[in-house]
């Protein structure tokens, strides 16, 4: 089966994307499509598979599967791409729209420079706080901030929440000496967080400004991740390391996206997005 493709990414964190509109797909073949073209050996290489889809509540919608096969929630840099894809392909034909993924719509504005999608600013929503809404283990709180957290001997404090996927957030001295390889795994696949969990580690630079670093639920370590920058902007507020309703810049290995929560507790995400290639792949299911 050829599969039409564009290859995105948002400050690195890559992703196929198919579109349905025009080339539908199987739904029971979409986790072992998603893994084949993720392989960087035998495949296309990305971080997982997004398809950009018709939608009943906005004008675009979106699933993630990620290079494991697994269905994601939510993808801020996806978003992003999507974003881009449906202004300049001409599904949309405005600069603010909405799109819909699994955890719910968002709301997308493009920021044009020459004719073409440069940046891209996404309503993330509002954060989930509670411990039974990221899901975590344990007796039900408001927030989980700076709760101890030991693993593998090492005693961590973890700031959990959830922007439509979970997120455990932990602050370190120095990105560099951030035990990323190591604990990143084990986290990630630890039993308090029943969903699994995308891991982030945190430097404060400054009140307007993060390191970031990540374990990604699904996939391992990737360039960026958008929900994870948004979640990392919400635990510095939370721990008293930045203010609501001002612009953090959040480094992360792929370059730098601009995170707000507002006043009106919706978290504001803003960064570019861009085409890798376009092509055809070629899909021969495993019997």
């Amino acid at each position: 089966m050829k599969i039409p493709f564009v290859k995105m990414h948002g400050l690195g964190n890559n992703y196929v994307f198919v579109d349905t509109f025009d080339h539908p797909l199987e739904e029971r073949q979409l986790p072992e499509i998603a893994r084949n073209v993720a392989d960087v050996h035998t495949g296309i290489g990305s971080d997982g598979l997004i398809l950009i889809t018709p939608s009943d509540k906005a004008p675009v919608g979106m699933r993630i599967f990620n290079n494991d096969g697994s269905e994601g929630k939510n993808c801020g840099n996806g978003l992003r791409c999507v974003a881009k894809y449906a202004y300049e392909k001409g599904i949309v034909s405005i600069e603010q729209f909405q799109i819909e993924a699994k955890s719910g719509v968002v709301d997308a504005t493009v920021r044009l420079e020459d004719g073409k999608v440069d940046q891209v600013t996404i309503d993330m929503g509002t954060p989930w706080l509670k411990r039974s809404e990221i899901p975590m283990v344990g007796a039900e709180v408001d927030q989980v901030v700076g709760e101890a957290f030991d693993v593998s001997h090492h005693p961590l404090e973890v700031t959990a929440l959830s922007m439509g996927n979970p997120h455990a957030i932990f602050f370190v001295d120095d990105i560099a000496q951030a035990p990323l390889k190591t604990l990143g795994p084990v986290i990630t696949n630890d039993p308090r967080f029943p969903d699994g969990v995308n891991v982030e580690f945190v430097e404060v630079v400054s009140p307007t400004e993060l390191h970031f670093r990540v374990w990604e639920r699904g996939s391992g370590i990737t360039q960026a991740c958008g929900t994870g920058a948004c979640a990392a902007g919400v635990a510095s507020v939370l721990n008293g390391y930045a203010k609501k309703d001002s612009d953090i810049v959040v480094h992360l290995s792929g370059g730098d996206l601009i995170i707000k929560w507002d006043l009106h507790d919706r978290v504001w995400m803003t960064g570019p997005a861009e085409v890798i290639a376009e092509g055809v792949y070629h899909f021969e299911r495993n019997v």
